[in-house]
């Protein structure tokens, strides 16, 4: 009797084991439905380089309201200084991309799930993210900055009061900065860049702390507002990002960043996308050619 109870538990067990294994390898929608390989130990999901080109498609997540640097336009069509990069990765591995819209805090989740292939997202690098995305050659450089109304111009945050709050987007380095750095500040979190900039416009916090050509561009866009602290914590780049173990995208990405700093792709990527707005006098600081930070 016991021998056969033994049986039947293992029978049971081997079942969930499968099913289990079913679960983990699945896409959660139509952008993951091609069936990935992942690493059984973290039980990350991904398609391989030669498995995207097999499909004929990639999906890369980029942002759909950061003008300019990924944003929809009036006709529903994704522009901004990611895309334009995204365009060429398809262009070059010969297939078509299918942009997927994601929030700052969604994505290391959309890579993990396999629900896309590339994060192109204005994604900063960081030790703590490098624990769970792989990172490539960085593409652009990016430091912290603070926007205000002129009416109140911050220039510290050191000579901010007990009830003024700060303005973040969730999932963000401003986020982690401000944090770990002034914990006794209170910070209004937002999910998506535009509920940021209009709680800015509504007076809901007294500044906005982000990306410093974020805010920048905020301000040269919006009239009324001034950026009093450009820098703020260490310089940092910005990087697409694979999920962990996908090696065989990862290194064909950094041969395709090397590859285009030979033709000076992303100053002229700049000069698309970004030089409406920031003007030739940010061209230099901001482009990272070839993956190599001067």
């Amino acid at each position: 009797m016991r021998k056969n109870l033994w049986k039947k538990t293992a029978a049971f067990l081997a079942a969930g084991v499968l099913a289990i294994g079913a679960l983990t390898g699945c896409g959660s929608d139509a952008s993951s439905s091609a069936e990935g390989s992942g690493d059984s130990a973290s039980n990350e999901v991904y398609r391989t380089l030669e498995e995207i080109q097999e499909s004929g498609y990639i999906n890369i997540g980029v942002f759909s309201d950061k003008n300019p640097f990924g944003y929809v336009d009036e006709n529903g069509e994704y522009q901004g200084y990611d895309v334009y990069f995204a365009e060429r990765i398809a262009e070059d591995l010969g297939v078509e991309v299918n942009y997927v819209s994601t929030e700052a805090a969604s994505r290391i989740e959309y890579l993990q799930t396999g629900k896309v292939d590339i994060i192109l997202a204005n994604f900063t690098v960081t030790e703590e993210r490098a624990e769970e995305v792989d990172f490539a050659l960085p593409y652009m450089n990016v430091a912290l900055g603070v926007v205000s109304p002129d009416t109140n111009v911050i220039t510290s945050l050191d000579d901010l009061g007990a009830d003024d709050q700060v303005i973040v987007i969730s999932g963000t380095t401003a986020e982690t900065y401000l944090t770990e750095n002034y914990p006794d500040i209170t910070l209004q979190k937002y999910d998506a860049y535009a509920e940021a900039k209009t709680a800015l416009e509504n007076g809901n916090g007294v500044c906005w702390a982000n990306d410093n050509t974020e805010v920048i561009a905020f301000s040269l866009q919006n009239e009324g507002y001034t950026v009093g602290i450009p820098s703020l914590g260490s310089a940092d780049t910005i990087a697409p990002a694979v999920t962990k173990g996908n090696s065989s995208l990862l290194e064909w990405i950094n041969s395709e960043i090397e590859a285009l700093g030979e033709e000076n792709f992303f100053h002229s990527d700049y000069e698309a996308t970004l030089l409406e707005t920031y003007g030739s006098e940010y061209e230099d600081e901001l482009v990272v050619e070839g993956g190599v930070v001067e």
